[in-house]
């Protein structure tokens, strides 16, 4: 009961009417997909469109997760909105079900190196972020297919950033490199692998 009062659940329509069984319904969904991680999910933002085009109208199930600090995003088009729901709340399970064991793996391999060098003060690595978008912004749009948004951005390193990208569900991700404060690129080739973009 607690973590309802805690856990913030955002539900947008674009070209829908966001009925109240349609909002139940995703609702219902995404409490259940994210149930066994209400311990580090903070808030989720789910947009729900269909997107016309002469051949066929696909409805998607857009959902941006932030836990902990780190965003989590995952999408679904199908000629069923419903469908849609149920594929973006599966594969939204199966990527925070790999962040938590990657971050775990993570926490355990830095407790085996500070209790092999007997650190005995507290690293500074319980910052926690509520949320990425800053408060009172909001992008204009000048042209219907341009989405901007706003975001927190704290320097990481090229692994954090890699991480992000492989939970995002995108292509890219730009990033400030704590090594030397640049914006950057890290991105998937279509041959395998990751790219990297810098300025110089």
């Amino acid at each position: 009961m607690y973590w309802r009062l805690i856990m913030k659940i955002l539900i947008h329509g674009r070209n829908i009417e966001l009925t109240d069984s349609l909002k139940e319904y995703t609702h219902s969904k995404i409490t259940k997909a994210i149930h066994h991680f209400k311990e580090i999910v903070k808030e989720a933002d789910i947009h729900l469109s269909i997107q016309k085009n002469p051949r066929v109208a696909f409805q998607c199930a857009e959902v941006t997760i932030f836990a902990n600090g780190t965003v989590i995003r995952a999408q679904e088009k199908t000629n069923n909105l419903y469908s849609s729901i149920d594929l973006v709340c599966n594969k939204l399970c199966r990527q925070l079900r790999k962040y938590k064991e990657k971050n775990k793996s993570s926490i355990d391999h830095s407790k085996t190196i500070k209790r092999s060098i007997s650190l005995s003060d507290k690293e500074n690595t319980d910052l926690k972020i509520d949320s990425f978008l800053k408060a009172g912004l909001k992008g204009n749009l000048p042209e219907p297919l341009i989405k901007k948004k706003y975001f927190e951005m704290l320097p990481i390193s090229i692994n954090e950033a890699r991480a992000q990208l492989d939970l995002i569900d995108h292509d890219f991700y730009v990033f400030k490199d704590k090594n030397n404060n640049q914006l950057q690129v890290i991105y998937k080739r279509n041959s395998g692998g990751y790219g990297l973009i810098q300025s110089k």
